[in-house]
């Protein structure tokens, strides 16, 4: 009779608390999402047309540094969380900030689209990482359907950022509803302001089903222990440090100072040096995960783009009309969000099947980069064309494609491996630190979108520049790829 201890049977489907998460994130996305498809557009549309009437240079300061201080407060978020409210309230107060600031965002003056800003960046920032904290802690660690959860709960992401776009930008452009509003007596030109708080709408649903599913995570995202110590002094110390970066990032937007944002790349790479070569593992790992930041930012510069460049692209220079059917041009933006529902099932497949044998992730953050750079390469035949007036709408479909296969070897896998590589106590912050990579991308996103220019010749060098550099990043990534392995200490 054999008496050897049966092997473990690994667990099958999910935790019921990826749903909870998984809907109440769709919502937040569709909220987040919906107003984003219309900020570019709505900033440099003429006020006589219900805009506000901003220039490219300034439209793209004011979009890039939302975007930023939506990822930079989440380090914020991720320390109050960790030490103070744990994730699960911390999402609940998020959430009731981030739908004030879409219906102040409702209301037509300059003051309030500024505030309304403020409020969505805030609330952003102290919901995102904890979402993702307590998808990380419905697996045990091990668990092989960890990535595979991540993937799922991206969907749910990409669900939300779907449906967005088509309902707000509905709402902000087109004709028909706009016939709708005066047969009910109503300026149109109001249009842009039914979109922002229809987001609103999104973000209040969704907080009603993360109250009233929330039994099913009430055994993660905790709060802090009530007898441990309040560190009050780290806290304000946090909160002065994200003072004094944005400061700097302000800084410089000024003319002549651009080249201070040299240091967003010269940090993370002093990081990876430094922490790299020390005996400690978690020191080795903060290393891996400096490398895989540097990664990151530069991938959210080229992709982050979809919400500004690619915005006006799609507005001024793309026919947004198909077999006749014509449609507002912020639907362009539920492209890549439909391709991630359609991929994303088949990437959460292969990296279960696969197991053990699958991709490193640095390895899959290479493909991540490959495919981005050709994204942009793509443009370029296409950006001459548009000397011959607006090009076909299927030039956008065949970038979001590749963005989106990109996005998919380096988002959800990011997250996950963020989630692996922390140190349990710190996991709220370092994914904090991690949306910083995107913080960045997408300042830098914004700025180059502040420079746009309808010239096909500027257009086709503007896109092949872009595409060269990710490639490069590409490369030394890949050859990092043996070091960043051993550096993260059999983490996968």
């Amino acid at each position: 009779m054999n008496t050897a201890a049966a092997a473990p049977v690994p667990p099958t489907g999910h935790p019921p608390g990826l749903r909870t998460l998984f809907f109440t994130e769709m919502w937040e996305r569709f909220s987040y999402y919906g107003m984003r498809a219309l900020l570019m557009v709505f900033m440099l549309t003429p006020a006589a047309a219900g805009g506000l009437g901003f220039s490219a240079h300034k439209g793209g300061l004011v979009y890039g540094t939302y975007t930023l201080c939506v990822y930079v407060l989440s380090i914020l978020g991720g320390f109050i969380a960790d030490n103070f409210l744990g994730a699960r309230r911390t999402v609940l107060i998020a959430g009731i900030i981030i739908a004030a600031g879409h219906y102040t965002l409702a209301f037509h003056s300059e003051s309030t689209f500024m505030a309304g800003l403020v409020l969505v960046a805030l609330g952003s920032g102290l919901l995102k990482p904890n979402m993702s904290s307590m998808v990380g802690a419905l697996y045990e660690p091990g668990d092989p359907r960890r990535d595979s959860g991540f993937s799922i709960f991206y969907m749910g992401v990409n669900l939300g950022a779907l449906s967005a776009p088509i309902v707000t930008g509905f709402l902000a452009q087109d004709p028909r509803w706009k016939r709708c509003l005066v047969a009910m007596g109503i300026d149109p030109l109001s249009s842009w302001h039914w979109g922002f708080a229809a987001a609103g709408v999104g973000m209040t649903i969704g907080l009603a089903v993360y109250v009233l599913t929330g039994r099913r995570i009430a055994h993660v995202g905790n709060s802090p222990d009530a007898s441990d110590p309040r560190p009050w002094g780290k806290l304000a110390l946090v909160t002065l440090a994200i003072a004094g970066f944005l400061a700097y990032v302000a800084k410089s937007d000024q003319p002549g100072f651009g080249w201070m944002r040299g240091a967003y790349v010269v940090g993370p790479v002093a990081a990876a040096l430094a922490f790299g070569f020390r005996r400690s593992l978690d020191a080795r790992r903060m290393a891996a995960i400096a490398v895989l930041f540097t990664a990151a930012m530069a991938f959210w510069i080229i992709f982050e783009q979809a919400g500004s460049t690619m915005a006006i692209f799609c507005d001024r220079l793309t026919r947004a009309e198909i077999l006749g059917f014509s449609f507002p041009s912020a639907w362009f933006q539920a492209v890549n969000p439909l391709f991630v529902i359609l991929l994303a099932p088949v990437f959460a497949w292969a990296w279960t099947r696969m197991g053990t044998r699958q991709p490193s992730s640095p390895l899959k953050f290479t493909f991540g980069l490959v495919f981005l750079g050709l994204s942009f390469a793509l443009m370029v035949p296409a950006a001459h064309l548009t000397a011959e007036g607006r090009v076909s709408p299927l030039w956008i479909v065949g970038l979001f494609f590749l963005q989106t296969l990109g996005e998919l070897c380096l988002s959800p896998i990011g997250l996950s491996t963020m989630t692996k590589l922390a140190p349990p106590r710190l996991v709220g912050l370092i994914l904090g630190i991690w949306f910083l990579a995107d913080a960045l991308g997408n300042k830098v996103a914004g700025a180059l979108a502040g420079e746009f220019r309808g010239d096909p010749a500027w257009l086709a060098s503007f896109f092949s520049r872009q595409a060269l550099a990710v490639g490069a990043v590409a490369v030394v990534l890949l050859a990092l790829v043996p070091w960043v392995k051993r550096l993260m200490g059999g983490v996968r």
